[in-house]
């Protein structure tokens, strides 16, 4: 074979979005776009295909499209650039691992029907299988379609969904979005859409309440291929079932959808492997202690056997089914209710068996010193530090999440961005949208970017307050700008490693001087009143005579009754000697100040 014709090969994953079949052919995402729509298939740049497709627009442009060994690409792919839950696989051999039951998990907008959806199918499987059964609430259930097992998640919501990714879990293989026929795509449709596109996971889309007579299936079919879920029917990818969780309409249909999904997604496990998955839900009971909920993603899990999860840890004493029978093992896809955990796991959290309990508790105790002596859980991504990242080889991209104030701005400002990227010895550093919607930044979007270790960008639009706590707490960066090119630039010196950190002096209390003492060996010590807010020893002091600033310099002590202190607050008394200066007078002003990068 020539080097030419070897060039001409591109191998493609089963699942890949326009831009990312684009880079594959080092062709123009445009004329990706073109050759779809030359097969009927209108798609945008973040849209995923599947490989067929792909493989259709490849051969069009004169490629040898090659399938991409998923097995062989998990186990290649380093720990790093791995979601923590699919490392559970990274060690297993392919001809060891099996086909298991998809793990599904149901998004969407408020009361367009998630609950009511999930109560249908697992009502319907308890009256076929269980006759007079009743299922016990742990997190998941089972039903079974045409002989074929899937696991349902019923936790609806995408902010459990991503509360469980941002730990690293995600559990789900497939998500099914549920959209109201008479309602159609709303601002948390939207919301669920990123949340699962940026996870990766695959979409069918459950058109529900079908049985009403406002229900306009067309109509919300055509939001959905502008939201980029284009139906099969029209020509795309996305599967969407019309059902209606109170007569049962399109249940099974639905279900049909799911497996069909399933069978073109790599979704194996082996069962012989070492027993890994994710911690569904966790309790306290008075009766029988803690009570967790595993969801077992390879290997099998076993009565006897020693979990850890996190900190957690324990000899399993006893499981249950969800009908609460004692079971002995459990398999890929199955979860179960576990006793003998010594504290109950958050939910998320990954888990593994290991040998005995010795080890459990060495690896669990070294786990909560660890957890205790860092003082941030995580370094947050901002765009001053981003390029310092890539030159360490911690990044390869920039991820965006992109808020505006009208549709009208997001196209320029998406279409801008994504023709930034820097190469540097021969790496790439570019930038990665992996949401774009109009209005104010919420919590939602917040949740999003921890996930995704994204930066939120805001144009014109404001961060209400829920969204501005989460992000202090989650470590999340929001830069907002109301001129675009300000917006670019900044983003583009960020790839290329000029956008430097911009400081301010903010003042966090004021002080008044009402008397000086002379104090031998130590000089002049002012006796101040705090007026406002706090005097801090790390802090930096101005005094202020005459409306005028006549020193700056570090605080060096604060006394009260003669002893140190490390910060004075509002209507207290103190000393304080600041570096520099003995010229106290009374009346003087003293601010404390503390050195902040604005964002």
């Amino acid at each position: 074979m020539t080097e030419a014709a070897e060039q001409r090969k591109v191998t493609i994953p089963d699942f890949v979005t326009v831009r990312e079949l684009a880079e594959l052919m080092e062709a123009s995402p445009i004329d990706v776009i073109k050759e779809l729509m030359a097969n009927g298939i209108m798609a945008s740049i973040n849209q995923q295909v599947d490989y067929e497709t792909a493989a259709i627009v490849a051969a069009e442009m004169g490629f040898e499209p090659q399938p991409e060994a998923a097995v062989e690409v998990a186990v290649e792919a380093k720990p790093e650039e791995m979601q923590a839950w699919r490392r559970f696989y990274k060690d297993e051999k392919l001809e060891d691992m099996v086909d298991r039951p998809p793990v599904v998990t149901v998004l969407g907008h408020v009361d367009h029907g998630k609950t009511s959806l999930l109560d249908r199918i697992r009502h319907q499987n308890v009256q076929a299988g269980e006759a007079g059964g009743i299922t016990q609430h742990i997190g998941a259930y089972q039903v079974e379609h045409e002989g074929r097992i899937i696991t349902f998640l019923d936790t609806p919501g995408h902010e459990a969904f991503t509360a469980m990714r941002a730990r690293g879990a995600q559990g789900a293989d497939i998500a099914v979005l549920v959209v109201a026929a008479d309602d159609g795509v709303m601002p948390q449709t939207r919301e669920a859409y990123n949340h699962a596109t940026a996870a990766g996971v695959p979409i069918v889309v459950a058109l529900n309440k079908m049985d009403r007579a406002q229900a306009r299936p067309e109509a919300v079919k055509q939001q959905l291929a502008d939201l980029g879920l284009v139906p099969d029917e029209w020509g795309g990818s996305t599967l969407v079932v019309p059902v209606s969780a109170r007569t049962g309409e399109g249940i099974d249909d639905l279900l049909e959808a799911i497996l069909l999904v399933a069978d073109e997604t790599f979704i194996k496990a082996n069962p012989k492997g070492k027993p890994a998955g994710t911690v569904l839900e966790s309790e306290v009971e008075r009766s029988r202690g803690v009570m967790a909920t595993l969801l077992v993603q390879n290997g099998t899990l076993k009565r006897g056997d020693v979990v850890l999860a996190g900190t957690a840890y324990g000899r399993i004493k006893a499981m249950f089914d969800e009908f609460g029978k004692q079971v002995k093992e459990a398999g890929p896809s199955t979860p179960v209710r576990v006793m003998g955990l010594n504290e109950a796991p958050p939910a998320g959290t990954l888990w593994e068996t290991v040998a005995n309990e010795k080890e459990a508790r060495a690896i669990a105790a070294q786990r909560a010193e660890e957890a205790a002596a860092a003082v941030q859980a995580r370094q947050p991504m901002t765009l001053e530090e981003l390029y310092a990242r890539f030159k360490a080889g911690e990044t390869k991209e920039l991820t965006l999440i992109i808020k505006a104030d009208v549709q009208g701005s997001i196209e320029p400002i998406v279409q801008s961005l994504e023709r930034l990227k820097v190469t540097e010895d021969e790496k790439e550093l570019k930038v990665n949208i992996i949401a774009s919607d109009i209005g104010d930044v919420s919590e939602s979007d917040v949740m999003l970017a921890s996930a995704s270790d994204a930066i939120i960008i805001g144009f014109n639009v404001g961060v209400d307050n829920a969204a501005r706590r989460r992000a202090d707490s989650e470590g999340v960066e929001i830069r907002t700008y109301d001129v675009i090119y300000k917006l670019i630039e900044d983003v583009e010196a960020a790839l290329e490693g000029l956008l430097e950190p911009v400081y301010e002096d903010r003042v966090i209390g004021t002080a008044e001087v009402r008397q000086v003492f002379n104090i031998p060996r130590v000089g002049k010590v002012a006796g101040s009143y705090m007026r406002e807010g706090e005097a801090r020893r790390d802090a930096q002091a101005r005094i202020i005579r005459a409306h005028k600033v006549i020193h700056k310099g570090k605080v060096a002590s604060l006394k009260r009754f003669q002893e140190d202190v490390r910060e004075v607050r509002t209507g207290f008394e103190f000393g304080l000697n600041v570096e520099g200066f003995t010229d106290f007078q009374e009346g003087d002003i003293v601010q404390f100040t503390v050195r902040e990068r604005v964002s």
